[in-house]
């Protein structure tokens, strides 16, 4: 199985190839992987929760193909930014492990801040 590096060295040789680094900057690259999670999304357009699973089971494919343009551009704005995502991902982790501790956040989706403001109102 590929890890991120040799996922990201497969996008860099493809993109190398075709000689596209010209097209690639942060912004556009960070556009693109707007636009294709907007493509993502359209799948699930007007249908509900609960379809939804439906939705996933008929349409596979072109979700697995939207969410691996999502990878394939999100891989080369890490590359053109420099960024290790494995490290960043683990940091961001970290970070989310301190605003959603397990005895606060369980079973909620509550965003942290209000997480925080039940704290409080318990003390």
């Amino acid at each position: 199985m590929a890890n991120l590096i040799d996922l990201q060295k497969h996008m860099t040789n493809f993109r190398d190839d075709r000689d596209w680094k010209q097209f690639h900057n942060p912004k556009d690259l960070a556009q693109a992987i707007s636009i294709e999670s907007a493509e993502l999304l359209e799948h699930f357009l007007w249908c509900s929760q609960e379809a939804s699973v439906q939705v996933v089971e008929d349409n596979k494919e072109a979700i697995a193909d939207e969410m691996a343009d999502v990878l394939a551009y999100l891989l080369s704005l890490a590359d053109i930014a420099g960024i290790d995502l494995e490290e960043a991902f683990i940091n961001k982790l970290k970070k989310n492990e301190i605003k959603y501790p397990v005895h606060l956040a369980k079973g909620t989706a509550a965003k942290y801040t209000k997480l925080q403001e039940n704290t409080s109102d318990k003390e």
